[in-house]
């Protein structure tokens, strides 16, 4: 008895390429050169940065109340008394933009804790082995905290809109708010890497950040106009970058009289050194 015929092989609809398949196996992908490395690496490490946002939301509000506080109590307590020269703006509309780049500045400043924390949970050490830049690697943290920070500008623009606040809608406006919001946020990210470089230790950060965080607000122009301030904080206001973004916020928002070059230029200069300093620090956090 002869056996039954085999079933026919179904013939495939597009030829198998094995050749093709084993290229892909046993060849690596070609790297990316020249000047597309850094944006890239750049921007998905800030990428990797804004994924933690889906996962602690919480954060987003509880950050809000601070500076909803600010607008709500100081602000229309001094807008009532009169007490301190505004040129003839409301106080609550002066005080705006500096809440802005205060709730930006504090969400930036203790950035270092989270870089010491990936040093103690051993994710630094496996970024550093990588080909990606240090520079990349503080670029994208960097911004990534800029990011966040200008999440939390838009809630608090949204708040003192609420509050009557007289602040611009022209979008060529608004989008100058975010680039001053990010570049100071840059910086004062850099600033807290820098000093986790240097520290090592959490503990040590903490108190270093609530250290320098209130002498650089009260050391700004986000609660009074420098003129009246003595010689010596005058100074300290002038050596300060967060009275340049205070500066740009309130010329773009409010109008008032402002050197947007000045602001800009002192802004990215300040994030371009902060970026120095944090990369040839982040060494210090692997040892």
């Amino acid at each position: 008895m002869s056996a039954a015929p085999a079933a026919p092989q179904p013939a495939s609809a597009e030829p198998l390429d094995t050749a093709g398949a084993l290229d892909l196996l046993l060849v690596p992908p070609r790297p990316r050169t020249g000047r597309r490395v850094l944006p890239a690496r750049v921007g998905a490490l800030c990428a990797v940065e804004l994924q933690k946002l889906r996962h602690d939301r919480a954060e987003l509000y509880t950050r809000a109340v601070q500076p909803a506080l600010w607008l709500l109590i100081f602000g229309e307590t001094f807008t009532r008394i009169k007490a301190i020269p505004t040129g003839g703006i409301p106080y609550i509309d002066y005080l705006a933009p500096g809440i802005i780049a205060q709730s930006a500045m504090f969400i930036a400043i203790f950035y270092g804790i989270m870089i010491i924390w990936e040093r103690d949970s051993g994710i630094l050490t496996k970024l550093l082995v990588t080909p990606t830049p240090r520079s990349a690697l503080i670029t994208g943290k960097a911004f990534a905290a800029g990011v966040k920070a200008l999440i939390q500008a838009v809630v608090v623009i949204a708040i003192a809109a609420l509050l009557g606040v007289a602040l611009t809608w022209n979008p060529l406006k608004l989008i100058g708010v975010g680039v001053a919001v990010v570049l100071g946020s840059a910086f004062f990210s850099c600033l807290s890497m820098s000093i986790a470089g240097i520290v090592l230790t959490r503990d040590r950060l903490m108190g270093i950040g609530q250290a320098i965080t209130m002498p650089l607000f009260f050391g700004s122009s986000a609660l009074y106009p420098v003129s009246i301030m003595p010689g010596w904080l005058q100074a300290v206001s002038k050596a300060n970058p967060l009275s340049y973004q205070v500066d740009a916020l309130r010329g773009l928002l409010l109008g008032t009289p402002t050197r947007l070059g000045l602001d800009y230029g002192v802004l990215l200069l300040a994030a371009a050194l902060g970026i120095l300093a944090a990369s040839s620090l982040l060494g210090r956090l692997a040892r």
